[in-house]
């Protein structure tokens, strides 16, 4: 009961963190316009994502626009596009292969080892995705703090870290945590993959060698 209590918490963070990763790459606030020096104006806000930048007047309006042409962005940009987007999907596949060897299933339910197996499977998936994430947000985010603390950056286009990120941070690591549960959890139930063999019990033989009829 403990293990499947433990796999079940794996899935619902892994789960989480999947969900959490396609709001990251949705949202524009991966980088917001930074306040820090002498003759910034407050009154308007710049916002850069993956796919658009958003201004936003201190009125409350916000005027997004997409990215003209894949081909003008960096290397750092179309990297973590790529990196992000595989890792939604490692992680909507990993939610598949998972959900078949989780113990609350009845798919392989005749075969306990090799449910514990998929789910393995499925645990190590996460782990991938998780990883794959973590990677494009932390390049991205050196990326970033490599042009702030640059002295030939201009000071009004410098940046820092925005939400949108710290949710690609956080939602990598429950994908990660999560993964390792549901392995955790499987490799402790993997010796108890069935009830135990029952052997019939031998008739003793009749005392003093001698048979009865």
């Amino acid at each position: 009961m403990a293990n499947a209590g433990l796999q079940m918490l794996g899935f619902i963070l892994a789960f989480i963190g999947f969900v959490g990763l396609i709001a990251s790459v949705a949202l524009p606030q991966w980088k917001a316009s930074s306040y820090s020096g002498d003759n910034i104006v407050t009154a308007l806000a710049i916002y850069e994502g993956l796919w658009m930048s958003c201004a936003a007047q201190s009125t409350g309006q916000i005027q997004c626009k997409n990215f003209d042409s894949l081909l003008k962005l960096d290397s750092t940009m179309q990297a973590t596009r790529a990196l992000m987007i595989a890792s939604i999907f490692f992680s909507g596949m990993a939610i598949l292969v998972a959900s078949l060897g989780m113990k609350c299933t009845t798919c392989f339910a005749e075969d306990k080892q090799k449910k514990n197996r998929i789910a393995t499977i499925g645990g190590g998936i996460f782990i991938f995705g998780g990883l794959l994430a973590l990677i494009a947000t932390s390049w991205y985010g050196n990326r970033i703090a490599k042009d702030f603390n640059n002295p030939f950056t201009p000071t009004n286009s410098r940046y820092e870290f925005g939400s949108a990120l710290f949710l690609g941070w956080g939602a990598a690591g429950l994908c990660i945590i999560g993964g390792a549960f549901l392995c955790s959890s499987c490799s402790h139930g993997a010796g108890m993959s069935g009830p135990p063999k029952q052997y019939p019990k031998s008739r003793a033989a009749p005392a003093g060698g001698k048979d009865y009829v």
